[in-house]
């Protein structure tokens, strides 16, 4: 577990608390067992294979912070952090407090959405202090990964800071842009209702903290997924970032919209890598959906193109990016 203030504010229970995972290179003949999420004997999405607390092989590896989207998991990510740790990275993915599929959501966890680059800090700074982990992480060669919500975590953690009073100018503008409505994940979190929680005396001065940097130090390269949340950046924050970016997105992602998310990074910084796979959408990059994921969670499981390619695309975009910048 790590720990930051900010998490108490966002968790139901409002423990500071924030869970993390690591995949990493493991030494071999490790015994790997299935990575599923879901009740026991019933999951509803397929990652793979990890082999649980398995000795970690020889060597110091680049380091790489992931942040899921929102309503998800860290476990989310598991089809994107073996296939790193297989390629000789450590992995660290978080379960953001307040706004994952494990803990209740709150309104907090939703709305404050800047203050989860507070949790790769504190992970970070939990895995550099991990007796075990430390030796074999090299955190002068940090990467940050980031799907949809977490996209715009990543770019935060890389310095970019946001101004809420532009993402809220949109939606007032275009109130059916897929960031502006409630997601399958959270159907209840309208734009209204976080109009009004901003105000509360519980957030609003968290809220008036939001522009603050908040970035992490010796990040070297950004991998977003499918970024949400674009439109709350200045321009100018976007092509002042120092380190590459490569940005993967569908073609058919009607959740964060690649017109006003992902090509706007790409316009607002020159040196950005874009790649626009054809026919995907934005739930593509999630977990393979087993039968009964695709019966109990819908939406969340439908893809426009073969899930396993889609995957294999972002792995690959991903790898180049990281190899280059932290090899």
């Amino acid at each position: 577990m790590a720990h930051t203030a900010s998490a108490a504010v966002r968790d139901a229970g409002h423990s500071d608390r924030v869970r993390y995972t690591v995949w990493y290179p493991a030494q071999p003949g490790a015994k790997e067992q299935p990575l599923t999420i879901g009740p026991p004997g019933a999951p509803l999405f397929e990652e793979g294979a990890s082999a649980v607390d398995a000795p970690a092989a020889p060597g110091r590896w680049p380091l790489l912070l992931v942040s899921h989207g929102n309503g998800g998991s860290a476990r989310m990510m598991g089809w994107f952090g073996t296939a790193l740790a297989r390629a000789g990275y450590v992995v660290v993915a978080v379960d953001h407090p307040g706004n994952n599929g494990v803990d209740p959501m709150t309104d907090a966890g939703s709305i404050l959405m800047w203050n989860r680059a507070d949790d790769l800090a504190a992970a970070l700074a939990a895995v550099q202090a991990d007796p075990v982990l430390s030796p074999h992480v090299d955190a002068d060669r940090l990467g940050l990964v980031g799907y949809s919500a977490g996209g715009f975590t990543a770019l935060v953690a890389a310095g970019a800071r946001p101004d809420m009073g532009r993402l809220v100018a949109f939606c007032k503008a275009s109130p059916k842009d897929g960031v502006c409505v409630p997601q399958a994940e959270n159907p209840e979190m309208t734009f209204e209702r976080r109009m009004a929680a901003v105000t509360t005396p519980e957030l609003a001065p968290w809220v008036a903290k939001s522009a603050e940097d908040r970035r992490i130090p010796n990040v070297r390269a950004v991998f977003l997924i499918a970024p949400a949340i674009v439109q709350a950046f200045e321009p100018g924050e976007l092509g002042r970032l120092e380190m590459p970016v490569s940005v993967v997105v569908g073609e058919a992602d009607g959740i964060a919209s690649p017109a006003t998310n992902s090509k706007v990074i790409a316009d607002a910084n020159g040196e950005a890598r874009l790649q626009v796979l054809p026919s995907v959408g934005h739930y593509d990059f999630l977990a393979d959906c087993t039968a009964l994921g695709r019966e109990r969670v819908g939406k969340l499981c439908e893809v426009g193109a073969d899930k396993g390619s889609t995957h294999q695309a972002a792995i690959r975009q991903a790898k180049e990016l990281f190899d280059s910048a932290l090899r």
